[in-house]
């Protein structure tokens, strides 16, 4: 069977880092990613929530915030609760294997007042540049 999920979105909130009664780290995190719609209609999205463990967990808190870009790889995993009060629930989460941290150095939330190293073009170079006009539903993601 084949059990695999890849997402790319926005943190809604800052990760929740633990530590287990064994000592190992986890953080479960919720990724807000946006719905296919078709042109004209209001923009939707789903937030699905994510579980990582050990140095992908320490690295998603100590380099991420609130509104981050970031993709995730890992497998669903559906699991039964009971709240307090006796009501019985489930949930289906991403136990991530991988989390890539896609905004770009310096130019996340949180980052700092540093300038983008990224080389500024000369006016006389920028006039050979074309400019390619893409709509974000023909993107595949």
């Amino acid at each position: 069977m084949i059990n695999r999920a890849v997402i790319v979105g926005r943190l809604t909130k800052n990760p929740e880092l633990r530590k287990s009664a064994a000592g190992n780290s986890f953080a479960s995190f919720t990724v807000a990613i946006d719905n296919r719609t078709k042109p004209g209609e209001p923009k939707t999205a789903s937030f699905i929530n994510c579980i990582t463990f050990g140095n992908t967990a320490d690295n998603l808190a100590k380099y991420t915030r609130k509104g981050s870009l970031i993709g995730v790889e890992g497998r669903l995993q559906q699991r039964n609760y009971e709240t307090k009060d006796g009501r019985k629930g489930t949930a289906l989460e991403i136990i991530a294997d991988t989390v890539q941290f896609l905004d770009s150095k310096g130019t996340g939330p949180g980052a700092n007042a540093e300038p983008n190293p990224t080389p500024q073009l000369e006016k006389e170079d920028n006039k050979n540049l074309e400019s390619i006009d893409i709509v974000d539903d023909d993107l595949p993601f």
